[in-house]
């Protein structure tokens, strides 16, 4: 491989890493505005991978609208509830959760609610409560709590996390009912900010304990768990040690919930069947059973990335089963360097391969890199439940796409100038050289050149199908006159910068200093000429006569020397009529641009005192076609 060829690579390859390392960066430090996609992304996934079946052993005993309609509206009396609870147990059930809470005396009396308490007393029964998070909340000193004894184990590095919610208050039981139960847990499970509910705490602090959530306590209840602790492995992860089980948590004791379906995926039941006796035999023989309402005006719904109106207490039969299955969703304690990873990988691959194999190669490498992708993750996902996400890997592979695609185009396009530039002859490469210096000094000028180029061309052309003028323009003269045409300007390399750049009106000093620019173009041409020791050149000498004469007049009022009719040179005459049509219709740095119309009616009326009459006439019988020309924004010498 030569040098040259590896200064292009080296140089496309720098280019495409920059983008992902940005890329890299925002996998790392998860810039909020990306967050939301990032989680519409894991909830396409969730519903594209396959699940396993809900956990037999959870039931959900609704009060539903039949209920409602066959015992009378809601709520119920709380000996009523209590005879449920009584029958659900005689049934069998393992464990009994509620998830209704009794913060209030029951209108029928106190009598009610020691019924209700002498059914829990019975034992197997876990009472709901809510957790309030805000300022002006506090913990009642009548609340009866179940606090559990958590040792929270750090990282060994010494850092201390402080790894769950804190909350401020509770919303609890009456504490007739709160004493009358051996366990308890709490209801809250908050929506992410897009309103999704994809994970649920499965622990919380309260004035220095720590309390387990309905789920978690109904499941320990079940299953007779004796330990519990949670290891905190950085910021954004730990895990909870429920006996031998270990339960992933995000860092603030979030379980990500692993949903089984849409609503209504769990065994319900009706509470009016269970009371009537109308359940299946061993329907509720050792069961999970949650309590809760689904009944119109009394059902608390959310959105889940399965379902808009999925039932709060169906959240709850959701968090036992990913327990008492062990079949959890989590990201890796070190999710961020791991997304961070991949996106650098992928995206300096494609770099890599970009640079040596151009782009159809970095094409072909991103497609397979990012379906690789999406297909690994979604099949992490489905067989470990470990979610990766392949957002940040994707935002790396397009961006190195588009960065090779746009280095590429512009490697290329740089070659294929050179390559023009080189079969130039040298007199084109003067004359370029010597254009450059009207565009480093005012961009709109070089525009305005180049436009000239393709007028003149067309104007000459046209005047030459004239006798008087066939034997002056020849088609070598013609396309000489084109290629000098952008030349006309030159001059104003010497013009200062406040006349040249100046917007509007020109003070007489100032229009007499842009009045030396033919003079100084001259002088140009003739070092230029000097210095190459060329002499009686016909390119020279038509190169002078177009930025000497281009602002002659036909009646002599013109400068800089007052030239007068055929007096002024052919090649001066045509550049006079190309250089106003384009400066009146396309540059607006002095003053408003015309539309095309009023630009020829402006000619057209100095015709004979302007202008040569024999270049007008010629002019108008090409004039729409300056006006397609006028219409090309950034039109280039060919």
């Amino acid at each position: 491989m030569s040098r040259a060829q590896a200064v292009p690579r080296r140089l496309i390859f720098a280019c495409c890493a920059l983008p992902v390392v940005i890329a890299t960066a925002l996998a790392l430090f998860r810039p909020a505005w990306l967050t939301r996609l990032d989680q519409s992304i894991y909830d396409v996934m969730l519903r594209t991978v396959d699940t396993k079946a809900p956990d037999p052993r959870v039931v959900i005993i609704d009060v539903d609208d039949r209920s409602l309609s066959t015992i009378g509206q809601w709520p119920w009396r709380r000996d009523l509830l209590a005879q449920l609870i009584a029958r659900v147990r005689s049934e069998g059930a393992s464990v009994v959760a509620l998830d209704i809470m009794f913060a209030e005396t029951d209108r029928a009396g106190e009598e009610s609610d020691a019924a209700l308490a002498d059914a829990l007393r019975g034992g197997r029964v876990v009472l709901g409560y809510g957790l309030m998070f805000d300022e002006a909340s506090r913990a009642s000193s009548t609340c009866v709590l179940h606090p559990v004894g958590l040792a929270i184990v750090q990282p060994p590095d010494g850092t201390t996390y402080e790894p769950l919610f804190r909350a401020t208050g509770a919303v609890c039981n009456l504490p007739m009912l709160g004493d009358a139960v051996a366990s308890s847990g709490f209801l809250n499970a908050a929506p992410d900010a897009d309103g999704i509910l994809r994970r649920a705490p499965l622990l919380a602090k309260l004035d220095g304990r720590v309390y387990e959530s309905l789920a978690l306590a109904s499941v320990s209840a079940a299953t007779g768990v004796h330990d519990i602790a949670l290891r905190v492995a950085n910021v954004n992860a730990s895990a909870v040690s429920v006996d031998e089980r270990i339960v992933p948590v995000d860092g603030q004791g979030n379980l990500l919930l692993r949903y089984r379906g849409k609503k209504r995926t769990f065994p319900y039941l009706s509470a009016a069947d269970v009371l009537q006796q109308r359940t299946a035999a061993g329907a509720l023989r050792d069961k999970v059973v949650f309590i809760g309402t689904t009944a119109l005006g009394t059902r608390e719904v959310v959105a889940t990335p399965l379902d808009t109106l999925f039932a709060g207490v169906e959240v709850q039969a959701t968090v036992a089963d990913n327990l008492l299955q062990g079949d959890f969703i989590f990201r890796s304690p070190h999710g961020a360097a791991l997304d961070g990873l991949a996106t650098l990988v992928v995206g300096l691959t494609i770099a890599l391969v970009g640079a040596f194999a151009g782009v159809s190669g970095g094409l072909a490498t991103a497609a397979a890199a990012v379906a690789t992708m999406w297909w690994g993750t979604t099949r992490l996902l489905a067989v470990t439940g470990l979610f990766v996400s392949p957002l940040f890997a994707t935002l790396g592979a397009a961006a190195s796409v588009t960065a090779l695609t746009l280095v590429r185009f512009m490697v290329e396009r740089r070659r294929a100038n050179k390559a023009g530039r080189e079969k130039t002859a040298a007199q084109r490469l003067m004359i370029q050289a010597l254009l450059s210096l009207t565009e480093t000094r005012d961009a709109e000028t070089g525009r305005h050149s180049r436009r000239t180029q393709q007028y003149a061309r067309l104007l000459a052309e046209r005047l030459a199908t004239r006798p008087a003028f066939r034997a002056a323009l020849t088609p070598e003269r013609i396309d000489l006159l084109s290629t000098l045409a952008p030349l006309h300007d030159i001059g104003k390399v010497g013009v200062p910068d406040q006349v040249l750049n100046k917007p509007g009106a020109l003070t007489p000093e100032e229009l007499a200093e842009m009045r030396k620019h033919p003079t100084l173009g001259r002088q140009v041409i003739l070092r230029a000429q000097s210095q190459l020791g060329v002499k009686d050149d016909d390119t020279l000498e038509m190169a002078k006569d177009i930025v000497y004469t281009h602002h002659e007049r036909w009646d002599g009022a013109g400068y800089p020397q007052g030239l007068v009719r055929e007096a002024i040179p052919l090649a001066g005459r045509v550049m006079a009529v190309v250089d106003v049509y384009d400066a009146v219709r396309a540059r607006s740095l002095y003053k408003t641009t015309m539309s095309h119309t009023d630009t020829v009616a402006f000619i057209v009326k100095e015709r004979g005192t302007h202008f040569d009459p024999d270049v007008v006439d010629a002019f108008l019988d090409v004039a729409d076609r300056f006006k397609i020309i006028s219409e090309e924004p950034g039109t280039e010498a060919a």
